[in-house]
């Protein structure tokens, strides 16, 4: 009996192995489904936001449709759709995981606590922490705001930081940036503090951007990734390759100028500094 038992139990633990053992894909799954499933924001202006004609766009959705759905579809030598769903920070590193979706494309900060979890592309934008404010507001940047009310978003970098080098700011925590944006219009708190981009993209977007103000000198470097599931090296290659092809054939540049440029969404010009360390990042043929 108990070598019966003995040998039940091995079968199952071949069975289970040779399950772990073929686990499906990132690339499998799509294939299987013909659709590549991102995660992104709905209130990230220009990055991923609904505009006033109810259409879901954005920079990084631009930079995902035109550049690596195009190699995904080449590589799997079929049609792939491309499929989105909102994601925030408290619930984008759990859509990877579950499955819900294959690839975050917003504005998340590639971080080595982040990395521990999900692995990231290249860097594919770079910013920092800053301050809105309204017009006449003390706070001049993060050596202005102790005591003061700061709203922040769950799960960012900001509001570690802030927890980490101002302890006695009155830290805020909001599940989305329209959430802590309308507690700063409604007097909640005195200050949102997000990465420089999203808060020039707010102030642009807000009924009288004359009000506000983005304030502070960057007091963190946030590297811009598009997160997917961890030791899965097939899908981050290819999308290594449509990020890279985009900066070295200039479609990187072209959907920047679309949404960054001075016609653009969000004015917000490309260092010279900037636009070379993107270039670096791009791997000879």
């Amino acid at each position: 009996m108990r070598r019966l038992v003995f040998w039940l139990a091995l079968v199952c633990l071949t069975i289970r192995s040779a399950a772990w053992a073929h686990a499906e894909t990132t690339l499998e799954k799509i294939e299987r489904t013909g659709v590549l499933t991102i995660g992104t924001r709905t209130g990230s202006p220009p990055f991923a936001y609904v505009n006033k004609n109810n259409e879901w766009v954005g920079f990084s959705i631009d930079l995902v449709e035109k550049s690596i759905l195009p190699v995904i579809s080449k590589k799997l030598n079929k049609t792939i759709k491309l499929e989105k769903k909102e994601s925030a920070p408290p619930t984008r590193i759990p859509l990877l995981t579950s499955n819900a979706v294959d690839l975050i494309a917003e504005t998340m900060t590639d971080t080595q606590s982040r990395r521990d979890s999900v692995d990231f592309s290249l860097t594919y934008f770079a910013t920092g922490a800053q301050f809105l404010v309204k017009k006449g507001s003390p706070i001049k940047g993060i050596q202005t705001i102790a005591g003061k009310r700061i709203a922040a978003q769950q799960g960012s970098t900001n509001a570690r930081i802030i927890r980490e080098r101002v302890p006695n700011a009155k830290l805020l925590e909001f599940p989305d940036q329209p959430a802590a944006f309308q507690a700063l219009v409604q007097g909640q708190v005195q200050a949102y503090t997000n990465d420089g981009i999203q808060l020039a993209g707010l102030k642009a977007k807000a009924q009288r951007p004359d009000e506000w103000l983005v304030v502070g000198d960057f007091y963190s470097y946030e590297p811009y990734g598009m997160a997917m599931r961890k030791n899965d090296s097939d899908f981050r290659q290819v999308v290594n390759i449509g990020l890279m092809e985009a900066i070295e054939s200039g479609k990187y540049f072209e959907l920047y100028d679309k949404w960054f440029g001075p016609k653009g969404e969000v004015p917000y010009p490309l260092s010279p500094d900037t636009k070379r360390f993107l270039q670096m990042q791009v791997v000879p043929k």
